[in-house]
């Protein structure tokens, strides 16, 4: 699961690279949940279910950043997270 993991955390900073436009709520979101990715703490906010109410922030506006959290919260999900 690791570099599953890992290989979507980077797919996800990538697409947060090119996204030009992020508010300050949600980039304070995604830096609580990437935080608490990295901590393997994986509090409220990384749960799957969080990881998906996040992705349905940015679905209009970033499809591909949405899809990458989503893939994100898949992999945790099927750990047991």
């Amino acid at each position: 699961m690791s570099d599953q993991l890992n290989s979507l955390l980077t797919d996800l900073h990538r697409e947060l690279g090119c996204a030009t436009t992020l508010d300050d709520e949600s980039r304070r979101l995604l830096g609580l949940v990437l935080s608490d990715i990295e901590k393997l703490g994986i509090a409220t906010t990384a749960t799957p279910g969080g990881l998906e109410l996040l992705a349905v922030r940015f679905e209009a506006d970033h499809p591909s950043v949405a899809a990458a959290l989503r893939q994100v919260g898949d992999v945790l999900g099927k750990a047991g997270i």
